[in-house]
């Protein structure tokens, strides 16, 4: 006789976080824009954005996603060491750059959920950290 014992396999939240943004601050001109994007956004990320029609809810969405990973986390991460990258299916996926690398081992998360929407006046996320 064999006996196989059940391993449960439990998942824990150890952080969620919230962020909504009104589009209408994200309608920058080329000046503001070369500024805000030196700041905050990555590469990708600007990339991903000038593409769509639409850019100013991208970005909106991107920087409600790196306040709910700040906010999840806990604390200030600088905000171009948060970025949003996308998955091949398209859905939004948050990318720790630099030293944020290590903030998911350090803090036992395994996975990092993202969800992001927009609307023409409103983007939101939501970013929950999992053990």
């Amino acid at each position: 006789m064999t006996c196989v014992a059940a391993v449960e396999v439990v998942a824990v939240i150890v952080g969620i976080g919230l962020d909504v943004a009104n589009v209408v601050r994200y309608r920058f001109d080329e000046r503001e824009l070369a500024w805000f994007a030196r700041k905050v956004y990555t590469e990708s990320e600007m990339a991903y954005a000038m593409r769509k029609r639409n850019w100013p809810e991208r970005l909106a969405g991107f920087f409600a996603a790196k306040e709910a990973t700040r906010k999840a986390f806990g604390h200030a991460i600088p905000w171009r060491s948060v970025g949003v990258g996308h998955e091949r299916s398209g859905k939004p996926v948050i990318e720790l750059l630099g030293w944020a690398e290590r903030l998911t081992r350090d803090r036992g998360v395994r996975t990092i959920h993202l969800t992001i929407t927009h609307s023409a006046e409103v983007a939101a996320a939501v970013v929950i950290l999992e053990t």
